[in-house]
C-alpha cells in the first residue's frame, strides 16, 4: 500500500452519566460506566493518510503540527489499526475541530473517534461500530461514546473485549438542546487523562463508583420516557458527584470559575421557576445547560446575558462519526 487516504467527521458528546477515573489507564477502562448525548454542529474532520514514503507519523491539529503527548496518542491508535491491517506504513494525520480544545467540551472524544474511523478506512478495514468504539477508547476513553450518534452507553466491562459503547436511543429519539455556555476557551492547566488518574487519591471516589449502577438505571429510563425532570436531577447530581471527587483528589482539581457557578445556580433557580433546564459540566470550567426545545431561544438569550459568559454554543442530538468525501463536503 503506497498511499491510502480516507476523511472523517465526528461530533464530541456530553457525558449524562459521567466517565471518570480508570481501572486500567493504558486501556482506558472506565471505572464506571457512563452515558451520553452527542451533539451535532460541533465537530471534528481528520484525514489520514497511510504513506509508504513516510518515516514517521505526523500530525496536525488545527493547522499547527503537533509533537509529544497529543502524538504519541494518535500514534498509539494508528499501531492498532496498522496491526489489525497488517501494514506497516506511517500515518499523516490532519484534523481541525470547529469548537475550543482543552476546554471542558470533549474535543479529545470527538478527535479520536473520527482519527479511528478515517484511520480504519484508509487501511481499507470494514470494522463495526463496537470495534471502532474499542479501538477509539485507548485514545481517549470518552471518544468511544462518540463512534456513535443520538444517545450513547458506555458499557465499562473489565477489559479491551468487553469496555465498549453502544448505542441507547436514536439521534431523533428525543430532541434536548444543549446549550454550551463558554466562560473560558483556553486549555485547562490539568487535561482529563492526568484528572482520570487522581480520581483514586479522593475518599469519595469509591462510594461515587459503587452508586453508578443506581444512577446509569435512573439516566437510562428517563432517556428511554423522555422524563426531562428525573434526567435534570439525576444529571446534576452526578455532575457536582464527579466534581465532587476532583475537588477533593490530591492534589484537587477545580476547575470551575465564579461564572461557572453563576451559570449553574442561574440554571436551578430557572427550573424551580418551571423552565426545563438543567446543567452538567465535563472536566472544564464551560456549562452544559440541557433544554428542551420551546425553551432554547429564551434560555439563550438570557444566558448570553450573564457576566462573565463568552458565548453559547446551540447544539441537538448529534450523529455517529462517519467517512466524508475527500473534498469535506
Amino acid at each position: 500500500m503506497s498511499n491510502q487516504i480516507a476523511s472523517a467527521i465526528a461530533h464530541p458528546n456530553i457525558a449524562l452519566i459521567k466517565y471518570w477515573g480508570n481501572k486500567d489507564h493504558e486501556l482506558r477502562i472506565p471505572a464506571n460506566g457512563s452515558i451520553s448525548m452527542t451533539l451535532d454542529k460541533l465537530e471534528t474532520r481528520t484525514t489520514v493518510s497511510f504513506n509508504s514514503s513516510l518515516i514517521e507519523d505526523t500530525l496536525t491539529l488545527n493547522q499547527v503540527s503537533q509533537n509529544g503527548p497529543s502524538l504519541k496518542r494518535v500514534c498509539t491508535v494508528l499501531d492498532i489499526i496498522r496491526k489489525i491491517a497488517d501494514i506497516s506504513s506511517k500515518a499523516e494525520v490532519i484534523s481541525e475541530s470547529n469548537f475550543p480544545l482543552g476546554a471542558g467540551i470533549a474535543s479529545s472524544a470527538s478527535g479520536f473517534a473520527a482519527l479511528s474511523v478515517a484511520a480504519a478506512t484508509a487501511a481499507q478495514l470494514d470494522l463495526k461500530p463496537i470495534e471502532l468504539s474499542k479501538i477509539a477508547r485507548i485514545g481517549s476513553g470518552s471518544a468511544c461514546r462518540s463512534v456513535l450518534g443520538g444517545y450513547v452507553e458506555w458499557k465499562a466491562g473489565t477489559n479491551h473485549d468487553d469496555s465498549y459503547a453502544l448505542q441507547l436511543a436514536e439521534q431523533d429519539h428525543w430532541e434536548l438542546i444543549d446549550l454550551v455556555v463558554i466562560v473560558e476557551k483556553g486549555h485547562k492547566t490539568i487535561g482529563s487523562t492526568s484528572g482520570h488518574k487522581l480520581a483514586e487519591t479522593s475518599p469519595y471516589q469509591k462510594a461515587r463508583v459503587q452508586d453508578t449502577k443506581r444512577r446509569l438505571e435512573i439516566c437510562r429510563n428517563a432517556i428511554l420516557l423522555k422524563d426531562f425532570h428525573t434526567l435534570a436531577t439525576i444529571v446534576e447530581e452526578d455532575s457536582n458527584m464527579m466534581h465532587a471527587v476532583m475537588m477533593t483528589s490530591n492534589p484537587q482539581l477545580l476547575y470551575w470559575k465564579p461564572e461557572t457557578i453563576t451559570v449553574m445556580k442561574f440554571v436551578q433557580d430557572l427550573r424551580m421557576e418551571g423552565m426545563e433546564v438543567c446543567f452538567t459540566i465535563d472536566a472544564g470550567p464551560n456549562v452544559h445547560c440541557l433544554c428542551t426545545p420551546t425553551y432554547k431561544d429564551e434560555l439563550s438569550s438570557m444566558l448570553q446575558q450573564l457576566p462573565g459568559v463568552l458565548d453559547v454554543i446551540h447544539s441537538s442530538p448529534g450523529g455517529a462519526a462517519r467517512i466524508i468525501p475527500l473534498n469535506g463536503v
